[in-house]
C-alpha cells in the first residue's frame, strides 16, 4: 500500500465519496471503474444475507409466536420469502448482463431498494416483539435485530447506502417504540440500540476504505501490467520496425551507391582511356546527381522523423490560399505524372485556409507522391470539399488501393503499401508516417479510405478563414543571386574539405578551409586577414571537438561574430535540440548543393537559420 500523506490523502478522498453518494455522470472513468467493481462484490457477497433472509424468520416467528397473531406471522414469512426470491432473481439477471459495468448504479440503486423493503419487514419485528410485559421479547427482539444489522456489514459494505438502508429500516421501528415506551429500561435499550448504529456505521465506514483501497491496488496493478506489456508491445513493434528497416536498407541503400561507384568507375576508365568529352562528363554527373539524390532522400527521410520528435519543428500558422497550394502542387508534379503516363488533374479551390503552408504541402505532397507512385495507370486527381468551418483536401488516385487491415498500419513507419520492382524511388516507408506527425502537430484530422483495385483516398481537413486582405509588402520576391562572401570552413576529412572548398570557390566565393580551426587560422592570415562573412563547420570533428567549439574558436580569432552553419549527419532528436539551442543554422549529409546554395544566401542576405520544417523530405 502507498505509505505517508499519499495514504492519508487516498483515505480521505475515500471518506468523502462514502458520504457523497455521487452518480456515476460525475465521477471519472476510473470512478466508475471501480465502482462498478464494488457493485460486483455487493451481489457477490450479499448471497450470505439472502440466505439468512430464508432461515432466520422460521426461528424468530416461532419465538414470537405467543405474542403476535399466526395469520401475520405467516404473512411476515411469506413476504420476506417473496422479497428473497425476489432479490435472487435480481441478482441472477446481474450476472447475466454482459453490460452491467456500464450500468454498476442502477443495479445497486435496484439492489438497495430491495434490501429496504426486506429490512422493514424485519424491522417490524422490533416493532411487534415490543411487549412490555414481556421483557424478555423486547432483549430477544434487540438481540435479532442488532445480529441482523452487524451481520449484514461485510456483505453490504462495498454500497454504503444499501447497509445504511438496511441499518435505519431495521432499527427505526424498535427505537419508536423504546420512545414510546418512556421508561427506564425502554430508554436503556434506546441508548444501547444508538451505541451500536454509531458502532456499526464506523466499521461500516472502514470496511468500505479497506474494499476501496483493495479495489484500487487491484486496478493499479492490472495497470501496471497492461504498461509494461504495452512497453512490451512497443519494444517489439520497435524491433520489427528496425528489423523492416534494415531489410529495406538492405537494398534501398545499397542500390544509388552501387550507381555511384559504377558511374565514378565510368568516369575514371573515360579519363584513363583519354580526355572526356563535355557532353560525356555532364551526362555523367547528371546520373551521379540523381543517385545521390535518391540516397539523400532516403535518409533525410529518417532525419524528418527525428526532427519531429526533437521538437524542432514549430508551426506558424498564417492564412494559405488553396488556389495557389494546388497550382504549387499541380505544377511540381505534372512532369512526373506525364513521364509515369499518368493523368494528374486539379480542380482548383477560391477558399483560404488557416495552417502551416509549409507543413501543409508537405503533407499534400507525400500523398500526391503515395499517389503517382502506386498508381500504374488511370489518373490521379487533387481537389476540395467543404466540410462545415473546415475543408477536406483530398488526393484521389486510381491506384492498387490498400486493404482495410493494411489502412492503419500505413501509417507507420517502414511500412511500404505495395512492393514494385524496378521501382527508382521505392523509399523506405516514411511518407505517411511524417504525415501522421505533422497532421498531429497541425491539430489536422488524416483519413485514409480504399478499395483494393480500385483506389484510394487521402485527406487532410483544416479550417477555413475568410479571405485576408493582402498587400504588396506581405508577398516576399525570389532568392537574389548569391553575392561573393568570404567564408571559412572547418571539416575534419580533407577530400569533403577539398571538395567544399571547389564548389565554393566556383560560386564566386573566396575561401579559407582546414581540418582544424589552426588550419584555418593560417589561411585566413596567409590570405591577409580580408573580411569574413560566414563560417561552415562540421559538428563531429578530431580529438573530441565540435563544431560548436571550432565556431567559438574561429569568431574569437577574428574578433567580431560571424553566422555560421554546422553540417551534421547525427540524427538523434536530443542531438538535435542541442544543436538547434545554439541558434546556428543547421545542413543535414548528405547536404544537396541547391539547399547548400540557399542556406549560405539566406544566412549571408537576412542571418535566418532555415526552419526544420522546410527541409522535411518527401518519401
Amino acid at each position: 500500500m502507498i505509505k505517508g500523506t499519499g495514504e492519508s490523502d487516498r483515505h480521505q478522498a475515500v471518506e468523502e465519496e462514502f458520504f457523497s453518494g455521487q452518480p456515476d455522470s460525475t465521477i471519472g472513468k476510473a470512478g466508475r471503474r471501480e465502482k462498478a467493481a464494488l457493485v460486483d462484490l455487493l451481489f457477490r457477497q450479499s448471497r450470505a444475507v439472502l440466505f439468512a433472509n430464508l432461515i432466520i424468520p422460521i426461528p424468530v416467528a416461532y419465538v414470537l409466536w405467543e405474542v403476535a397473531a399466526e395469520r401475520w406471522l405467516l404473512l411476515w414469512i411469506a413476504t420476506i420469502w417473496l422479497l428473497t426470491g425476489v432479490r435472487i432473481l435480481l441478482s441472477h439477471r446481474y450476472f447475466a448482463d454482459s453490460e452491467k459495468a456500464s450500468r454498476a448504479g442502477s443495479w445497486a440503486r435496484h439492489f438497495t431498494v430491495l434490501s429496504i423493503f426486506s429490512s422493514l419487514l424485519w424491522g417490524a419485528i422490533g416493532w411487534i416483539g415490543f411487549v412490555p410485559q414481556e421483557p424478555h421479547f423486547i432483549a430477544f427482539v434487540c438481540i435479532v435485530l442488532t445480529g441482523m444489522s452487524g451481520g449484514a456489514i461485510p456483505s453490504l459494505s462495498a454500497y454504503p447506502p444499501a447497509y445504511i438502508g438496511l441499518l435505519l429500516a431495521m432499527q427505526i421501528p424498535f427505537a419508536l417504540r423504546c420512545i414510546g415506551q418512556g421508561d427506564s429500561i425502554a430508554l436503556t435499550y434506546l441508548a444501547f440500540q444508538a451505541c451500536l448504529v454509531g458502532v456499526y456505521l464506523y466499521y461500516c465506514r472502514e470496511t468500505y476504505i479497506a474494499l476501496m483501497t483493495t479495489v484500487r491496488l487491484r486496478f493499479e496493478n492490472l495497470s501496471l501490467i497492461e504498461g509494461l506489456e504495452h512497453e512490451r508491445d512497443r519494444a517489439t513493434a520497435a524491433d520489427q520496425a528496425k528489423t523492416r528497416f534494415l531489410a529495406a536498407a538492405g537494398h534501398d541503400l545499397r542500390q544509388p551507391i552501387h550507381a555511384i561507384g559504377l558511374f565514378t568507375a565510368t568516369l575514371a576508365a573515360l579519363a584513363k582511356n583519354g580526355d572526356v568529352s563535355g557532353a560525356e562528363a555532364r551526362d555523367i554527373a547528371g546520373r551521379l546527381q540523381l543517385s545521390v539524390g535518391a540516397l539523400g532522400r532516403l535518409l533525410h527521410g529518417l532525419l524528418d522523423i527525428s526532427r519531429i520528435e526533437a521538437g524542432l519543428v514549430s508551426v506558424e500558422r498564417q492564412p494559405v490560399s488553396l488556389s495557389q497550394l494546388l497550382a504549387q502542387l499541380c505544377n511540381e508534379f505534372t512532369p512526373r505524372a506525364e513521364a509515369r503516363g499518368i493523368r494528374l488533374r486539379v480542380v482548383n479551390s477560391g477558399e483560404w485556409a488557416c495552417s502551416d503552408p509549409a507543413l501543409l504541402k508537405r503533407i499534400l505532397d507525400n500523398f500526391v507522391t503515395n499517389a503517382l507512385k502506386y498508381t500504374p495507370a488511370g489518373g490521379v486527381l487533387i481537389g476540395c470539399r467543404r466540410r462545415g468551418q473546415e475543408i477536406a483536401i483530398q488526393v484521389v488516385d486510381t491506384g492498387f488501393g490498400i486493404p482495410a487491415d493494411r489502412q492503419v498500419a500505413a501509417f507507420d513507419e517502414f511500412t511500404r503499401l505495395h512492393e514494385s520492382e524496378g521501382e527508382a524511388e521505392q523509399g523506405l516507408g516514411l511518407g505517411l508516417a511524417i504525415v501522421r506527425r505533422l497532421a498531429t502537430l497541425l491539430e489536422h484530422p488524416v483519413t485514409l479510405a480504399s478499395i483494393p483495385g480500385r483506389g484510394s483516398v487521402f485527406s487532410i481537413r483544416v479550417p477555413v478563414i475568410e479571405r485576408p486582405v493582402l498587400s504588396a509588402a506581405t508577398t516576399k520576391g525570389s532568392l537574389g543571386d548569391l553575392r561573393p562572401a568570404g567564408i571559412m570552413i572547418v571539416d575534419d576529412d580533407p577530400q569533403l574539405v577539398e571538395g567544399l572548398k571547389t564548389l565554393l570557390s566556383l560560386w564566386g566565393h573566396q575561401v579559407y578551409a582546414g581540418t582544424t580551426a589552426a588550419d584555418v587560422h593560417r589561411h585566413h592570415k596567409a590570405a591577409g586577414r580580408p573580411r569574413v562573412d560566414l563560417i561552415i563547420a562540421d559538428y563531429r570533428l578530431s580529438g573530441g571537438l565540435t563544431g560548436t567549439s571550432a565556431i567559438a574558436d574561429l569568431a574569437e580569432y577574428l574578433g567580431y561574430a560571424v553566422p555560421a552553419l554546422i553540417v551534421t549527419g547525427d540524427t538523434s532528436p536530443e542531438r538535435l535540440r542541442k544543436l538547434t539551442e545554439t541558434g546556428h543554422a543547421l545542413l543535414h549529409k548528405p547536404v544537396d548543393p541547391d539547399v547548400l546554395y540557399e542556406a549560405i544566401d539566406r544566412t549571408l542576405s537576412e542571418g535566418s537559420p532555415i526552419r526544420p520544417e522546410e527541409a522535411l523530405a518527401t518519401d
